[in-house]
């Protein structure tokens, strides 16, 4: 029993000292969203919104802010960017999407260590629950991850635990979390949009979810890129690293479950691109964005993009809302409306014709010949194998069910709650069937 008092005291001690540690009261403060707007300047900002800067905490070029798109409708926003470089202010994290508050909200952080964003109300919509756990500080670092630490500077929170579309250089999805990007879901609004990233064992994949759809739908996948076999992945890392002379790297760092390293490259800078970014984008792309202050009027670069008719990885056709509502695309274009009686030019209005009833003879199926849906190419596997008329069947008695595709080289079934982009392809034996009302 005697050997077990002092490791106990020697705990007392350690969590007294915890609970007893708070924010000195020169680290502590309270903003009020109030007051003049910033001015945007010549370039503005992204999505065409307002901020109101948090003065104390900026680190160049990120800085804290309140920021919206919709009168009365703010968000607490990392802004990446300075007006002095006359380029657009960019938004790389964002506290509270889908939970806005309005003016008067206030965020304190008060001497128990807690960062707290309350409406002008009381009601609140955010916090980092750090309240009695052994805060003394905040800080915004060097690279945009904003802490809150101990007195042994150790991280008790960071804002890069929790991402919404974008990874700063150094951040990572990892299998304990966080493990996946949430697209925007439109300039003037600020919430949650349909597309995601997702790290998954054995690769990342991205995912698009409608109203339609049941399960998000699969559109790409690192298979081809980078992808593990006999192990998972512990974390996926992006990254800048130099390469000879001025040139830097930026790529996609990973460990696996094992120990074992790996990399995968996308851009190659021929500048310090240390300040760089990667973004899950409205439309679903994924994007690389590079800072360089020293560049004015032109301080922002797209590195890399994804789905891009430069792209040696992947076209646009593969983008689910590349075509808006319904299209036919190839070569990155989307050039014709798939009608029961044939192909017309493509327009913005093109959309499939509604089927207003779920029996049998209320509707009918017209065939496209050629053509692959963005879940039915090499990223999904399909359902199968199995003969065509099942695959009719299938969806004929799924109501939710816009219409079918089908291989005949491989007999495997697709089942379309979405039909969005439909891309060209060589094979006439990938075929697509989709629905339409009987006159």
């Amino acid at each position: 029993m005697s050997c077990w008092k002092p490791l106990f005291s020697v705990f007392l001690l350690i969590f007294f000292s915890i609970s007893q540690a708070s924010v000195p009261p020169s680290k502590q403060f309270k903003y009020v969203n109030e007051g003049e707007l910033g001015d945007n300047g010549d370039y503005g900002t992204e999505y065409g919104g307002n901020y109101r800067n948090l003065s104390s905490i900026f680190n160049s070029p990120f800085q804290l802010c309140f920021f919206n798109t919709t009168p009365n409708a703010f968000t607490l926003a990392l802004r990446m960017g300075t007006l002095r470089s006359y380029s657009v202010l960019r938004w790389v994290w964002e506290a509270n999407r889908a939970n806005p508050v309005r003016e008067k909200a206030t965020l304190t952080f008060g001497s128990d260590g807690n960062l707290v964003l309350a409406d002008a109300n009381g009601r609140i919509a955010w916090q980092t629950g750090t309240a009695n756990k052994g805060v003394v500080g905040l800080k915004l670092l060097p690279n945009g991850n904003m802490v809150l630490h101990d007195s042994r500077d150790k991280f008790i929170w960071q804002s890069f635990d929790y991402p919404t579309d974008t990874l700063l250089v150094g951040q990572s999805l990892t299998s304990r979390g966080p493990t996946k990007l949430v697209s925007r879901a439109s300039a003037a609004g600020n919430s949650n949009g349909p597309y995601s990233l997702v790290l998954e064992p054995k690769w990342v994949a991205m995912y698009y979810k409608s109203i339609n759809s049941p399960t998000p739908m699969v559109y790409f996948t690192t298979l081809k890129l980078f992808s593990l076999t006999s192990h998972s992945f512990a974390y996926v890392k992006f990254s800048c690293v130099p390469d000879y002379g001025d040139t830097y790297f930026l790529q996609f760092d990973f460990k696996v479950s094992d120990g074992g390293l790996g990399s995968s490259n996308w851009a190659r800078p021929n500048y310090n691109a240390t300040l760089s970014f990667v973004r899950l984008e409205m439309d679903g792309n994924l994007k690389f964005y590079t800072y360089n202050a020293k560049v004015d009027n032109r301080a922002w670069e797209v590195t890399s993009t994804l789905f891009d008719k430069h792209s040696i990885i992947e076209s646009e056709c593969q983008l689910p809302e590349r075509c808006g509502r319904f299209g036919l695309c190839a070569d990155n274009q989307c050039f014709a409306c798939p009608k029961p009686n044939g192909l017309v030019g493509w327009t913005k209005d093109c959309e499939p014709e509604k089927v207003t009833s779920c029996g049998v003879n209320d509707f009918y199926y017209y065939k496209i010949v050629g053509v692959d849906h963005f879940m039915s190419t090499k990223y999904t596997k399909g359902d199968g194998p199995m003969k065509e008329n099942d695959c009719s069947n299938k969806c004929t008695k799924d109501c939710m069910c816009l219409g079918f595709f089908y291989h005949q080289d491989t007999s495997m079934c697709w089942i379309a709650y979405d039909l969005k982009t439909l891309s060209k392809v060589a094979n006439s034996k990938h075929l697509a069937y989709i629905k339409a009302p009987k006159r």
